[in-house]
């Protein structure tokens, strides 16, 4: 399957603290459209809410929260109406229920549209058995001129957004879970290593490549080791593979590889780095069950030394010469597609003035071994 990444998201790659919910929407004007009211009674705790004098912005009304169990029915009762003028408008709300920091379209609970005064809205929903056990929060918008669906985090004139506070119990338990982000990543301190793990279950999207639930392992090779070979072959779901330095920088990535269709695997030079992470990914949303193994290849300490290639200029823009190199040359781009393949010899010039502005990956293979470097053209 043909897939487009996002190179600007790969290039200014930044590691990601845990997901936080936005707070730079709402309305810009206290006039007119607003919720008046909100009751939710949970299976203990419950909200009362009066909404008007009217605010700008997100307003948090965190002071009271619903406790709601796992599996269970409940019944939100919303005022959806004005602190000034009748306007017609719309409103959504939503319950967070992986507690991933997002307001998904499959998160909502019920929708309204109308011209105030209208009678109460019943929103009756049921919180999934699935759902994350957790702190988590619901937010309702009315807004004049916004269609349905409303974006959770959107901006506009009349019209209120409000956060509630609700706390999910007896959903799945997360705790053992590690690898949401970069700040608990699952460590592999032992080579080789492999286990089947899932990406569906309590994992939220750091990596902002695809929207895909993401999981980090940091791999803490032996200094002998010099490249890793990490294969998601026979994973239930189309993958992504990401491998970068603890600075951020990329190293590798793979979409498809030929040696398992539509699930990733690749090679990375790790010479030099006492650390890297990896990130499984899936393509846009996939998730699911998923296989890993990273197995190491190890080099003797002078192969290692002389194993040491320069790309110059880096960056480029017309050619470039692999110093200290002859012998089989691969180019890669960001999604891992073959550009070029060639023999080269000793300081030969490689012409890259038809690749497009971005980044690529050069792999050089020297005593059956693998290394691969990454390029940036302008």
């Amino acid at each position: 399957m043909k897939k487009i990444i996002l190179l600007t998201a790969l290039v200014s790659f930044t590691f990601h603290s845990q997901s936080q919910y936005c707070m730079s929407g709402g309305p810009s004007s206290t006039a007119d459209s607003n919720i008046e009211s909100l009751s939710l009674i949970g299976v203990t705790g419950s909200i009362s809410y009066t909404g008007c004098p009217a605010t700008t912005g997100i307003e948090e009304f965190l002071s009271q929260t619903a406790f709601l169990d796992a599996g269970s029915l409940y019944t939100a009762d919303i005022q959806f109406g004005t602190c000034g003028g009748n306007y017609s408008g719309n409103g959504q709300a939503w319950i967070d229920f992986n507690l991933d920091g997002n307001f998904d379209n499959t998160e909502t609970i019920g929708t309204w549209s109308g011209t105030p005064p209208t009678s109460l809205s019943q929103f009756n929903f049921l919180v999934p058995s699935g759902a994350t056990s957790g702190q988590s929060r619901m937010r309702v918008v009315q807004a004049e001129n916004v269609s349905l669906p409303i974006d959770p985090c959107g901006n506009f004139t009349w019209g209120s957004m409000t956060d509630f506070s609700v706390y999910i119990q007896n959903g799945v338990d997360c705790s053992g879970y590690i690898g949401d982000d970069i700040s608990d990543p699952r460590i592999v301190s032992s080579l080789p290593f492999s286990e089947t793990h899932d990406n569906s279950i309590c994992y939220s999207n750091q990596n902002p490549v695809y929207a895909s639930p993401d999981v980090y392992y940091l791999i803490l090779p032996d200094p002998s080791t010099a490249a890793l070979n990490i294969s998601l072959c026979g994973s239930s779901f189309d993958t992504f593979l990401s491998v970068f330095d603890t600075d951020g920088n990329v190293l590798c990535v793979n979409d498809d590889n030929p040696d398992c269709g539509v699930e990733s695997k690749l090679t990375v030079n790790t010479s030099g780095h006492d650390s890297v992470y990896v990130i499984v990914d899936g393509w846009l949303f996939s998730m699911g069950p998923y296989d890993i193994s990273i197995n190491p290849e190890f080099l003797g300490v002078n192969e290692l030394n002389n194993a040491q290639f320069s790309i110059v200029p880096n960056p480029a823009k017309n050619s470039i010469q692999i110093t200290n190199y002859t012998g089989l040359i691969n180019i890669r781009d960001a999604q891992g597609k073959l550009i070029t393949s060639q023999h080269i010899k000793l300081d030969q010039s490689i012409d890259v003035s038809t690749f497009l502005s971005g980044f690529y990956f050069i792999e050089l293979t020297s005593n059956n071994h693998v290394s691969i470097q990454k390029l940036v053209v302008k």
